[in-house]
């Protein structure tokens, strides 16, 4: 396809191509695990990625995806897996060996930090260093000779903290390190790493890239010369090997969930603002985190790096204990009470202030726990009313 530099065009087209066996205008959903053989396969080699063998060596939906993905994110490389956590898994399988050091954002997806906290050292001898990834001395001061990775999470789960992601690659390949991005809450719509200097990106793809809550999956994405080598290491290691391969149908719904994007995440920023503003100004409300408030910690930050929106994620807690957190939740009629976030429909998950990251929080966090809000694609209208009578049955 031509060289297209708009994001909303690329999520239409990028990966997407008529089909030569049946002239459809959208790729097939291919249903198969295994893939007609040439007539002399002696040169092949049966874990090959190349050519098409073995649906765990990569089939052609999931190849489709992966164009579409280094698309909108600028890579060069891409690998498709079964879940979030499998693409992040696979970063640190395929990019540290035993005595190896990681920098790492202390607060991060909770699986992200019990690889980090518990099985890598316990398992394989890799330890890590967990700083305030926002605090670019602390970051700086954490790397060691050892020190082969630098990972960020940014916006992070649950506090919605920023990282200066540009700042952080020099600090991470002035070492000799690999960066790596989770960018599971900014979207390629938000924020591009690879353009600023990350090596790898990693979706949670379950999430906004899908959209609607009905199908998981996982990416890695490079760019450069050492993004695309990791990218390439992690196909082998732990795609292949492993067996982390995403399934033809869930690739299929994530590329057409991909692309409605841009548009959602439009959507999704404009509804969180204002439902972010509500929350801050109401007197039941102990306390907002959502980077696009001004008493955000990092605002500033998050208005020079985040283009076109601060996102749809954000936390807040109800002023009183656990128990009044969970009759807040209980009193919603429109929002699901519901992990996971990035669907059409806006989630809320209560966790208490004794979760096992939590020494990594704010106090605020830490005092009240956090409801953790992931707003939808409902006219915030709706959102901002159901959250009232919510607080007035808590108040009440």
């Amino acid at each position: 396809m031509p060289d297209i530099p708009h994001l909303a065009t690329l999520a239409v087209h990028a990966g997407n191509a008529v089909d030569t066996g049946s002239g459809a205008i959208r790729r097939p959903l291919v249903m198969a695990n295994s893939y007609a053989l040439p007539d002399d396969p002696s040169e092949l080699s049966w874990s090959g990625t190349d050519t098409p063998l073995y649906t765990r060596n990569g089939g052609a939906n999931q190849g489709w995806l992966e164009d579409k993905l280094a698309a909108l994110d600028g890579g060069t490389a891409a690998v498709a897996l079964a879940s979030g956590m499998a693409a992040q898994h696979a970063v640190f399988f395929a990019a540290l060996r035993s005595g190896d050091h990681v920098v790492c954002s202390d607060t991060t997806y909770v699986g992200t930090y019990r690889l980090l906290h518990d099985l890598l050292p316990a398992k394989y001898g890799i330890t890590a260093t967990l700083v305030d990834s926002s605090d670019l001395d602390t970051v700086a001061a954490a790397v060691r000779p050892e020190t082969r990775l630098v990972h960020i999470e940014t916006p992070a789960n649950p506090t919605t903290r920023i990282t200066d992601v540009a700042a952080v690659a020099d600090i991470a390949h002035g070492a000799g390190a690999l960066l790596s991005v989770d960018a599971t809450f900014a979207t390629p719509v938000l924020q591009r790493p690879l353009d600023l200097g990350a090596d790898v990106v990693v979706h949670s793809l379950t999430k906004y890239i899908n959209g609607h809550g009905d199908a998981m999956g996982g990416a890695v994405i490079g760019g450069g010369e050492a993004g695309s080598a990791l990218v390439a290491d992690i196909r082998r290691e732990a795609m292949v090997n492993v067996g982390g391969v995403i399934s033809p149908f869930n690739a299929w719904l994530i590329m057409r969930g991909s692309v409605t994007l841009p548009m959602r995440m439009r959507a999704h920023c404009a509804g969180a603002m204002a439902v972010a503003q509500f929350l801050e100004e109401h007197p039941r409300v102990a306390y907002v985190a959502y980077p696009g408030l001004p008493s955000h910690p990092q605002h500033a930050l998050a208005g020079r790096t985040l283009d076109g929106g601060f996102g749809g994620m954000l936390a807040f807690a109800v002023d009183g204990d656990s128990a009044a957190q969970n009759r807040f939740v209980a009193a919603l009629r429109l929002i699901t009470s519901a992990v996971s976030l990035g669907h059409d429909e806006s989630l809320i998950v209560h966790v208490s202030g004794d979760d096992e990251r939590a020494r990594y929080y704010p106090e605020k966090f830490r005092r009240y726990g956090h409801l953790r809000f992931s707003v939808g694609l409902e006219d915030p209208r709706d959102l901002i009313a159901d959250l009232s009578r919510a607080l007035d049955a808590v108040g009440s």
